[in-house]
């Protein structure tokens, strides 16, 4: 430590072990979540982004604000130097070029990213002077460079006492840059701002407001806190009665602002029937999707770093069951599923057998010879209903001769149509629901209209008949 005695050394001594036990460094639960397959890179880097822009020269509290923000950065980084599985970089802006004239592209790297290196960045500390103009956005663009390509998590702490003066729009930026990927969501800590500008940070990232060193001090131990914690939450797939009863369904949780895939898990309850607890980073914002049918969706979860957090979906389900009524001519066919006023495929399900839904009502297309329209079938919570469809017919239609024609159903006064006929074969079978069709045929050397034949035929349930087209 450097200079540090008595109760100092003992203050720092202690922030090092909460750092150590906030990485689970030595507790079985830590030995649990490196043994799952869904885990986040063990790497974390950390960019501090501080300014020293002229404005830093101003009076606060017991100094300087460069000098009160140099002593509590050097502190902070005693802390870190003993924590693992951490890089760290310093980037400063407004330190090159004095003000006037304004110079918008003063901002670098002064320590790239390595491990071990929180000497390098305290020495790089003492060695910068507040010079020049605050190039907030321009600083966030070039960060983007900083951090290395390789996996690991990327925060980034913006520490500054002005707003951007340059023009640039840090907002955009810095949602551009988590978008893709390049960083989380950044934290910035405000030092002395006015109340009128704290807000200009809010869309930045997660604002700290440091109105005095004390302050200061809470919100850099809270940032550091935030950006090493493990957090844990349980989600719970909820029924119609609002009990968390659903599960071994696929879930997949979403960094919001990327798009990215950043866990899936197979939801489990436990022993004693309580949602299984899931180890997760708490510093994206999450979009969850349930997969189940159609999917059940919760937007925009933001976890509390450092607690155990539950997040309640409503996911309840029943079961489809679409069978034949006894043995059945058929060899295999489908059903359709949608959703009442949507014509888009929600699932094609087989015939005798049994899907999972989400409590509601659907509409079925069955793929028989006609097709059976069922509206509004009705899906309730843990119970299967069963659709049964009534056993086909079999009907042959022999012409003389190859021709044009097709089948109808007979409907009242209307025919609906149900197939077409193979222009090249005189003989043909088909497997038809039971009924009342008409069969229209012309023979393709007839070349006049009135040649068309026409037949009506019944379709009776397991019972085969053939019509002849004279």
């Amino acid at each position: 430590m450097r200079g540090m005695k008595g109760n100092k050394f003992k203050l720092y001594t202690d922030r090092i072990f909460f750092l150590m036990v906030l990485l689970g460094l030595g507790l079985p639960v830590q030995a649990q979540v490196t043994s799952r397959k869904q885990v986040q890179p063990t790497l974390t880097r950390i960019e501090f982004l501080f300014d020293a822009s002229q404005s830093m020269y101003g009076r606060w509290q017991s100094g300087a604000k460069i000098d009160v923000a140099k002593n509590l950065m050097n502190q902070l980084l005693d802390s870190l130097r003993f924590v693992p599985n951490i890089e760290l970089a310093l980037r400063v802006y407004g330190h090159q070029k004095p003000y006037p004239p304004q110079d918008c592209d003063d901002s670098r790297l002064e320590v790239p990213f390595a491990s071990g290196n929180a000497t390098r960045i305290q020495d790089a500390l003492k060695n910068i002077t507040p010079r020049g103009t605050t190039p907030i956005a321009r600083s966030l663009e070039l960060c983007a460079d900083d951090f290395p390509a390789s996996p690991a998590r990327n925060i980034l702490i913006l520490i500054t006492d002005g707003i951007e003066e340059c023009g640039g729009d840090p907002c955009a930026v810095s949602a551009a840059l988590q978008r893709k990927g390049i960083f989380l969501k950044p934290f910035v800590i405000g030092m002395g701002l006015d109340e009128s500008l704290k807000k200009t940070f809010d869309c930045v990232g997660r604002y700290f407001d440091a109105t005095n060193e004390v302050m200061f001090r809470q919100a850099m131990d809270i940032v550091i806190s935030q950006a090493l914690n493990s957090t844990t939450m349980q989600v719970n797939l909820l029924d119609v009665n609002g009990v968390p009863s659903e599960t071994n369904v696929n879930m997949t949780f979403y960094d919001r602002n990327t798009g990215e895939v950043k866990y899936n898990y197979i939801h489990t309850l436990n022993a004693k029937g309580n949602p299984d607890t899931l180890v997760i980073d708490p510093l994206p914002i999450y979009r969850i999707v349930v997969h189940t049918v159609p999917q059940a969706i919760k937007d925009s979860v933001v976890l509390v770093p450092g607690k155990h957090s539950t997040v309640g979906i409503d996911a309840g389900q029943g079961s489809l069951m679409i069978r034949y009524d006894g043995p059945s001519e058929y060899r295999k066919i489908q059903a359709i599923v949608r959703q009442p006023g949507d014509m888009a495929t929600l699932v094609v399900q087989d015939i005798n057998a049994t899907e999972k839904y989400r409590v509601g009502k659907y509409n079925l297309e069955i793929l028989t010879l006609p097709r059976i329209l069922l509206d509004n079938v009705d899906i309730s919570q843990s119970k299967t209903t069963t659709v049964t469809i009534p056993r086909p017919g079999i009907v042959t239609l022999v012409t003389n001769n190859p021709g044009f024609g097709s089948i109808y159903t007979v409907e009242g006064k209307t025919l609906k149509w149900v197939t077409n006929l193979d222009e090249n074969l005189s003989k043909e079978t088909f497997i038809l629901q039971p009924g009342r069709y008409r069969a229209v045929f012309r023979p393709r050397a007839s070349r006049e209209s009135i040649y068309t034949l026409e037949k009506e035929f019944s379709i009776v349930s397991g019972e085969s008949n053939v019509v002849i087209m004279n």
